[in-house]
């Protein structure tokens, strides 16, 4: 229970470090979150991130990193500014959507490449709602994060789109293909905003 109240308030800070450093970004005043503490040591530590935007339950921006190469704190701060602005999927978010967007942050877990013999082979040991899964083949590269499960329940649909996004036929394969695979803690402002109105 102890190390659930720890995990919690962490998820509210790296929110509220998203939120702020989107808000900074396009120079509006956040007073929610102009008091966030990012002196805890545990911020200073190299991490892997994916911040996902969504507005009116709609994707609205998503920009990660797979490797840790910045701090905890310099790649939420990066992640969400470059969600809110640099998602070329996108129109960049304005100051007056801010209100309306809603942050959910993911972080990552070390790549673990994954071993095997062929598709199927590959296909039978992914686990469907808990597996992110980075792929690989020459110069084509795409990551689902575990939350795309929602929506592609079957392992071979997840593989599939997952090729479509690299750019690549739905139904390709080569011997030559690289699968990692990680998993996320991942706290959604949603969640928080359900228990405020609640309590």
């Amino acid at each position: 229970m102890y190390s659930d109240v720890i995990r919690d308030e962490k998820g509210k800070t790296l929110l509220q470090i998203a939120r702020l450093s989107i808000a900074r970004a396009l120079k509006v005043d956040d007073l929610e979150t102009e008091s966030v503490d990012t002196t805890g040591k545990w911020l200073s530590e190299p991490g892997a991130t994916f911040i996902t935007l969504t507005q009116y339950d709609r994707l609205r921006g998503c920009i990660g990193s797979l490797q840790m190469h910045q701090t905890l704190l310099e790649n939420v701060r990066n992640n969400a500014v470059s969600a809110a602005l640099h998602d070329n999927r996108f129109l960049p978010v304005t100051a007056e959507e801010l209100d309306s967007i809603r942050v959910e942050v993911s972080v990552l877990s070390a790549l673990q490449p994954m071993a095997f013999s062929s598709e199927a082979d590959a296909l039978a040991q992914l686990r469907p709602g808990i597996d992110g899964v980075m792929f690989e083949w020459g110069v084509y590269r795409s990551t689902f994060l575990p939350q795309v499960w929602e929506s592609l329940p079957q392992p071979r649909d997840f593989l599939a789109q997952l090729k479509l996004k690299a750019g690549l036929n739905a139904d390709f394969w080569n011997d030559t293909i690289h699968l990692s695979r990680y998993t996320v803690q991942k706290w959604r402002e949603t969640d928080y905003r359900e228990e405020k109105s609640n309590g």
